[in-house]
């Protein structure tokens, strides 16, 4: 696939045989895009649900991202070809640079570079970045060129909706993929949320996704339970009115979850 799918499964937190059975689940559910990282030491056992699965490669999008201590340009391809021995694959269709080096102690221009080096053998189908301020997407865009970003993945949430680089992207033409879009569950006992899932005899996860994907977002929940697995798959088939749309983007609230020490100085 050349496009990233609209909707995914998140892997993050989930460890062992969790993950083998999240991503199991998942497959057997309709699920095409995986999304896993190299921190979040489960690339191995993605791998495995992978290959054990009855899907054909080409019709699965597998992302991985790398990690700041692979930023280097002498260790990102080393990194990524480990990460591809692990998941079994020749190729992923996409790999992001998780977070911008921290106190950019490496320059952008160094790990972009190598990265769409990495494109150029072969390794990788799509590159892109996440967790980038509005300034490391410019200098990614000075490096590469915005044609060659696939996709900036950042927290965006109905409590964090992250207008500025968001319309940063869509000037650009970059796709945004939306993690943690459940909030931690946040939304499951918000009012507002509660309210409109009601109308729509959907639960709030499944309206909050809703949000997500009519923002024209691709969005990649996660979740351990195969119950939970299929509804999230059930958002893709409602539509909020404009009114509701618009109750959603009064619960911005600047509410991040995503900020470890060495997170960038946001916008």
């Amino acid at each position: 696939m050349n496009t990233i799918p609209a909707f995914g499964l998140g892997t993050f937190r989930l460890k062992e045989q969790q993950v083998i059975d999240s991503v199991t689940n998942g497959l057997e559910l309709g699920y095409r895009h995986i999304d896993t990282a190299q921190i979040y030491g489960n690339e191995a056992e993605v791998g495995k649900a992978l290959a054990t699965a009855n899907v054909a490669r080409q019709e699965l999008f597998v992302t991985t991202k790398i990690w700041t201590d692979n930023l280097a340009k002498d260790k990102l391809i080393p990194s990524l070809k480990e990460s591809l021995t692990k998941l079994q694959m020749d190729q992923v269709d996409l790999t992001l640079i998780h977070w911008p080096a921290p106190n950019d102690s490496i320059a952008v221009a160094t790990y972009m570079e190598a990265l769409a080096e990495a494109q150029a053998q072969g390794l990788t189908k799509l590159i892109g970045v996440s967790n980038f301020t509005i300034a490391h997407l410019q200098q990614a865009i000075t490096a590469v060129g915005a044609d060659a970003i696939a996709t900036q993945q950042i927290e965006i949430h109905p409590f964090l909706q992250n207008h500025k680089v968001v319309e940063f992207a869509r000037q650009h033409g970059i796709r945004l993929t939306a993690y943690m879009p459940l909030a931690y569950g946040k939304v499951m006992t918000d009012p507002t949320m509660l309210e409109i899932a009601k109308a729509h005899q959907a639960n709030a996860a499944q309206i909050a996704l809703a949000w997500s994907l009519q923002r024209g977002f691709a969005t990649i929940p996660s979740s351990t339970k195969r119950a939970n697995l299929e509804s999230n798959l059930a958002a893709q088939k409602i539509v909020l009115t404009d009114a509701e749309m618009q109750a959603i983007a009064k619960l911005d609230r600047n509410e991040r979850l995503a900020n470890p020490d060495f997170a960038p100085h946001w916008d």
